[in-house]
């Protein structure tokens, strides 16, 4: 006869219920809880986010894209790494992977700056680039909480040619400025302005009606990494006081541009 107690379930131990059906509520949480603390304890106040293709390498005909990637992201480092401030300001963050993300986490090390990466759990695994910063890597199974922390932090977005990812993250972004969805704007540069303008006909849109003329204003094209990083600072600023990550938050209802009822 077994006198030993029945040993408890404890369900947050149980490897699968954590992954059911049933427990896909934790497991959305858990993807904003992580890196929250995370970056808590980082002291990672904002971030300028780089989008782009995972298939662009320094070689080839779009080689220059990779380069000019990592260069405006080591450039921005490290003028942020000068900035008066016990907290870490417009750290650069990617999606983790390779190609444009792998070069915008390459040029933060190259300034000795640290990194984030928001990687995503693919079929065809994408794997971390080996310039994140390790303990800014993050892995999300779900492409909106990983597209959330895009938006979360980012004071600025640079853009650069991409493919159907690409266009997705930038027309996430897109739609929140447009309907005016966020507290505090988030400037957009889209960086190629020839890629740009033969991938999307954006005065087309403007001529069928499907968008405002004033909705081209929500970007602007760049199309050099000193440029661009003169622009990124012009349309920052200072960076404002605080220690831990500064959201954007959604405006509420009947909100005036400030947040104010």
């Amino acid at each position: 006869m077994n006198d030993q107690p029945n040993a408890a379930h404890v369900a947050y131990l149980d490897e699968m219920f954590l992954a059911s059906d049933e427990a896909r509520p934790l497991r959305i949480l858990s993807e904003y809880l992580d890196p929250l603390q995370a970056l808590r304890r980082a002291h990672i106040r904002n971030t300028i986010v780089f989008f782009g293709s995972a298939r662009i390498t320094d070689q080839g005909p779009m080689g220059r894209y990779y380069r000019e990637a990592r260069e405006l992201s080591r450039l921005i480092t490290q003028w942020a790494k000068e900035l008066p401030s016990s907290s870490h300001h417009f750290v650069v963050c990617s999606g983790g992977g390779g190609g444009i993300m792998e070069a915008a986490n390459r040029g933060a090390a190259d300034a000795g700056g640290r990194s984030i990466g928001l990687n995503i759990s693919l079929p065809h695994e994408q794997r971390p680039n080996a310039y994140v910063t390790p303990e800014l890597t993050f892995e999300f199974h779900y492409f909106f909480m990983r597209k959330l922390w895009f938006a979360h932090l980012a004071r600025a977005l640079v853009v650069f040619p991409g493919g159907f990812g690409t266009l997705d993250e930038l027309t996430e972004i897109l739609t929140l400025a447009q309907t005016r969805k966020l507290e505090r704007r988030i400037p957009i540069l889209l960086y190629g302005h020839a890629f740009w303008n033969e991938v999307v006909n954006f005065e087309a849109l403007v001529r069928h009606g499907t968008v405002s003329p004033q909705d081209l204003q929500l970007f602007e094209f760049v199309d050099q990494p000193q440029a661009a990083f003169e622009r990124v600072k012009q349309l920052l600023g200072a960076p404002e006081a605080g220690d831990g990550p500064a959201f954007t938050h959604s405006r509420r209802r009947g909100a005036n541009a400030n947040g104010d009822r």
